[in-house]
């Protein structure tokens, strides 16, 4: 999508995305994962999720990518931080403690911005994006992440006939495709979402699976 695309919807508050729960994949599945307290989790297209205080809680370096500096500012004031702002080329990085969030373009992040990320966490990239722009978002994924790293990551399935997105519809085949070159993927979690999924139900769609898939850098 185009960045005014998303700068519009936080504007203007149409941020269904963000969810007021911490994902219950993360919860349940992020601790069979091999990252340990103290290691850098990278969360790309973050928004101002509430699963990075999850993570921060739970011990973790977290390392936040998000184009609206609302959404930026949105999380460290309402999670009572108080960040530092710096000016960093193109980008901006907002920092607290156990917290770096780089505001600006995903793609514009070299390793050396984000430190050594050994693990990370997308449950609305993936999906935000449209088919020409998700092998550019793995393969910056892997210039960016450590080589021995590992991540979890949360994919919807649905009949995209029915409904424009984002989010859009990544079913494993694609997941498979984009991911299994570099990466050990496993699919660990199946979940139907429709209930929860108005505009879906009223689209005419009978299934919005949520999958979430364990990964380990190959």
């Amino acid at each position: 999508m185009e960045p005014r695309f998303w700068h519009e919807r936080w504007a203007i508050n149409q941020i269904g995305f963000n969810q007021a729960s911490v994902n219950s994949h993360l919860l349940r599945l992020w601790p069979e994962l091999t990252a340990m307290p103290g290691e850098r989790v990278l969360v790309p297209l973050c928004g101002k999720s509430i699963d990075m205080v999850w993570l921060l809680n739970q011990g973790f370096h977290v390392v936040g990518a998000e184009l609206s500096e609302i959404a930026v500012a949105g999380f460290f004031s309402e999670n009572g931080l108080q960040p530092t702002v710096e000016e960093r080329g193109a980008l901006k990085v907002y920092r607290a403690e156990g917290c770096d969030i780089w505001c600006g373009d995903f793609f514009a992040l070299n390793p050396e911005d984000v430190g050594d990320c050994t693990a990370f966490y997308d449950r609305a990239a993936l999906i935000a994006l449209p088919p020409d722009l998700r092998w550019r978002y793995v393969k910056q994924l892997n210039h960016l992440l450590s080589k021995d790293a590992c991540g979890l990551l949360v994919t919807l399935d649905y009949d995209q006939s029915l409904i424009a997105g984002p989010p859009f519809s990544v079913d494993e085949e694609e997941v498979l495709q984009l991911l299994s070159p570099d990466w050990r993927v496993k699919r660990v979690a199946d979940l139907d979402v429709l209930e929860q999924g108005v505009k879906f139900k009223q689209a005419g769609a009978t299934s919005l699976m949520e999958y979430a898939y364990r990964l380990y850098r190959r």
